[in-house]
Order: structure tokens, then C-alpha cells, then sequence
């Protein structure tokens, strides 16, 4: 498809319609890329929305309805495109925030997010999201860090909290491989749905995983690393700071047989 079309609710949407997503920095979201109407782990995207929807605004998402939302903008589009669901509420009362407001869902539909899965070189940086557990649209310390690393000579930044642990990326989940089981950082981030697919394909293979703590001063003991969000579902990691790491191929493939495992879920 050719550029962005939005529907707010299920219809047009103007100006006005915006204003609050514009002016009130409040809400959630989630991406997905669409494959002929289909999308991997299309239940985990709906629970988050549902789940953040009851944390923000003291209501449930229709679930039902926003489905049949993603429905009528995907069309029948053949091939591939990326949507976005937007959370939020013109409904929300800033002065008395504990008062349940009713959801606005927000679709947009675009040409697919294409991401070369070229080997990333990263900088740590000591940063922790508010709310980690929510793909929330405070997004400015995400770019901002993203930016420094970039103007510092590194493609994007990885988060490291106060106590040394490493969490996440900037839109991205981090794991890492030693040789026998892939390794998931155990803190504060977010359960990207890639992620989640990920896991749920190593187990069903019998390959070895586990979630522990991983400190930042620990990562040349590792053989290599990787990222996985939903516009690239594994990209290696090249480097941390000043340490080289190997891309493992064997490694790599096996993690996208664990993805292409995943069912297509339609709309």
C-alpha cells in the first residue's frame, strides 16, 4: 500500500478527533506486521492492549471491536503492511486521573516496516523506561538515547539499570547465546510479543533457555548476542561498547525456524 490511512474507532478521524492524542502524552500501543490479513501472536498483541487498557484508563478494551477495527483497515490489502494500534482517551479527566475513561482505539495502517538484519553495534547507557511493563507512548528518552548513541558512532543504545543489570533496547528486547542456552536479561522491560514468540518456539524445540540476571560486566563471557522486536524478528548484535561479538549463524537460523514456527493469526 501507498502512504498512511487512520481510522479512529472504526471511522474517519480529523483534527479535533487528534487533539488529545496531540496535547494529553498519555496512552499505549502496539505494531505489527500484516502478512494477508495475518499476523504472528496476534492473541499476545490483544492481551497487552486489553491488559494496559485496564492499567491506564480503569476500563477493558473491547477487544472484539478493535479486532473488527484492524479488520476494515487491513481490507483486503494482499501481501504485506504494518499497523499500529494506538490507545487513548478523550474521555480522560487529567484533574481526577483515577476516574475510569472510556478507550479510544486509533488504527493506522502503513507499508510494511522493512529492517536489514545487518549486525547492530550498540552503546550501553544507564537508563531505565518509566513503566517498563507498558509499550506506553512515552517515547522521548527512547529517541533521545537512541540519538546520542547514534551521534557517538553506534546504530542504536542498550538500557543498563542502576544496579548494573542490562534490561532491554531502545524498541527492542535483548538476548544473548553462551554457547549451550540463549539468555534472557531477568529485569524491569517490556514482554515484547517477538520475544514471547521466541521462547515459546526454543521450548517447543527442547532448546536450552533461561532468564537470570545478566550485568553488563558480564557480556565478553558470552559468545554472542542478539535483538527482536516486531519489525525484525532477529537481528545479531556485533558489539557492545568497544567488545566485538561473533555472529552465530547456526544461531540465527535456529531462531527464525523458532518464529516461522509461530502461527499466522488471522484478523
Amino acid at each position: 500500500m501507498n502512504g498512511q490511512r487512520s481510522e479512529l474507532n472504526g471511522g474517519a478521524v480529523g483534527i479535533d478527533e487528534l487533539r488529545t492524542l496531540a496535547l494529553v502524552n498519555y496512552g499505549h500501543f502496539t505494531s505489527m506486521q500484516v502478512r494477508d490479513g495475518c499476523v504472528r501472536g496476534l492473541d499476545l498483541h490483544l492481551q497487552r492492549l486489553d491488559r494496559s487498557t485496564r492499567e491506564l484508563f480503569g476500563n477493558p478494551l473491547d477487544v472484539d471491536a478493535t479486532r473488527g477495527y484492524m479488520r476494515r483497515m487491513v481490507g483486503d490489502v494482499a501481501g504485506p503492511l504494518s499497523l499500529r494500534i494506538n490507545v487513548f482517551s478523550r474521555d480522560l479527566d487529567r484533574d481526577r486521573l483515577t476516574v475510569p475513561a472510556k478507550p479510544d482505539v486509533l488504527v493506522t495502517a502503513a507499508a510494511a516496516r522493512r529492517i536489514a538484519s545487518t549486525p547492530l553495534r550498540v552503546r550501553s547507557v544507564r537508563y531505565e523506561r518509566e513503566s517498563p511493563h507498558i509499550k506506553h507512548v512515552g517515547t522521548f528518552g527512547l529517541f533521545q538515547q537512541r540519538r546520542l548513541a547514534q551521534a557517538a558512532g553506534f546504530d542504536d543504545a542498550l538500557f543498563v539499570d542502576a544496579t548494573g543489570a542490562i534490561s532491554e533496547g531502545s524498541i527492542w528486547n535483548v538476548a544473548f547465546f553462551d554457547g549451550k542456552s540463549v539468555v534472557w536479561p531477568d529485569a524491569p522491560a517490556l514482554d515484547g510479543t517477538s520475544m514471547q514468540l521466541l521462547k515459546a518456539g526454543l521450548r517447543e524445540r527442547g532448546e536450552s533457555t533461561v532468564t537470570r540476571r545478566v550485568e553488563l560486566s558480564e557480556v565478553a563471557s558470552f559468545r554472542g548476542a542478539f535483538f527482536t522486536n516486531s519489525s525484525c524478528a532477529v537481528c545479531p548484535i556485533a558489539r557492545i561498547d568497544d567488545l566485538d561479538l561473533a555472529v552465530d549463524s547456526d544461531l540465527l537460523a535456529l531462531l527464525e525456524r523458532c518464529m516461522q514456527q509461530a502461527p499466522l493469526q488471522k484478523i
